[in-house]
């Protein structure tokens, strides 16, 4: 095997899957190119397994996982995580830190809650997939990046102003802004995310 298709255990950004109704087999088989670490939300768990995906660990209630403890045999070495409704994201996280993984794609997960993933945000590097959009966090409150023309979509606190080349946007908490083709400059006093089209 030449060197560079060996992937360190770790290295790629596991993908955390909390909801995928908003999203298709294309949008999401790009996450899982590099066979990172697959952690799967109980109500996600039938459409991902019919995807044909590899799943590591189930976040699921303790009747979920005697009622389908073949899924163990099934899916070897697939591990059952006991989680619940409303701790999804957490226990997923703490999961990960705890077998020292410093990034995470995070399906399904609403992005006006960016705020619950606080604690996590400065040991581990986030992205947030929610609605057609990959949203990244910038975490410096600055980024000079290239795009081409386009629309993207800014999110934060309500009332936080991100100022973009020689505009500024107001946030309430989103703001979808038209961008041209070459570097764009945005700054913020505070973290804001930059959320681009999936499609």
């Amino acid at each position: 095997m030449s060197s560079h298709h060996f992937v360190k255990e770790q290295q790629e950004p596991a993908v955390v899957i909390l909801d995928i109704e908003d999203f298709t087999w294309d949008q999401l088989s790009g996450l899982l190119e590099w066979v990172p670490t697959v952690l799967v939300a109980e109500p996600a768990v039938e459409q991902v397994l019919s995807w044909g995906i590899k799943v590591d660990v189930i976040l699921a209630s303790a009747a979920f996982q005697k009622e389908n403890i073949h899924l163990l045999e099934e899916q070897y070495p697939l591990r059952f995580y006991e989680s619940g409704k409303g701790k999804f994201i957490n226990d997923a996280l703490h999961y990960l830190m705890a077998s020292d993984h410093r990034a995470a794609h995070l399906v399904g997960f609403p992005i006006g809650q960016f705020e619950e993933l606080q604690l996590f945000m400065e040991k581990m590097d986030l992205c947030i997939f929610d609605q057609g959009r990959k949203y990244f966090p910038v975490k410096s409150g600055e980024l000079k990046k290239w795009y081409p023309k386009g629309e993207l979509e800014l999110f934060g606190r309500k009332g936080q102003s991100v100022q973009i080349e020689n505009q500024e946007e107001v946030l309430d908490p989103s703001a979808s802004i038209c961008i041209s083709e070459g570097l764009n400059h945005f700054y913020s006093e505070k973290l804001f995310w930059i959320g681009e089209s999936l499609a």
